[in-house]
């Protein structure tokens, strides 16, 4: 929730994806990571990005975010999730999507998280 001072109004702006969903809406799954339930909470633009990601590799999205759990260092998982999206997209946008890189998530893509 955001804050204004009095008199003052606060817009928040947010984008529909083509779906019609707000892009920007945090939205919550709970799926096994290691053994674990766990909850992790991504706007939807990151869930539809994570799943695309999974779907193009021929895996389970709770297979890909067991292996960023694994590689994300002391970073907060959901923002390692948010960081590996952002870098696999840009990866497939400056290589082409049939380039998109292997399952290598390193600690240096966590630095400063």
């Amino acid at each position: 929730m955001l804050k204004s001072a009095p008199g003052r109004q606060v817009i928040v702006a947010t984008e529909s994806d083509v779906s019609g969903r707000k892009s920007s809406a945090n939205v919550k799954h709970s799926l096994s990571v290691a053994g674990h339930r766990t909850s992790i909470t991504l706007e939807q633009a990151f869930w539809d990005g994570l799943r695309a990601i999974a779907r193009r590799r021929g895996e389970p999205v709770a297979s890909l975010v067991a292996r960023i759990d694994a590689d994300r260092g002391g970073a907060n998982l959901s923002s390692a999730i948010r960081v590996f999206v952002l870098n696999a997209t840009a990866a497939a946008s400056r290589d082409g999507a049939a380039n998109e890189p292997g399952s290598g998530v390193s600690e240096a893509s966590f630095e400063g998280l």
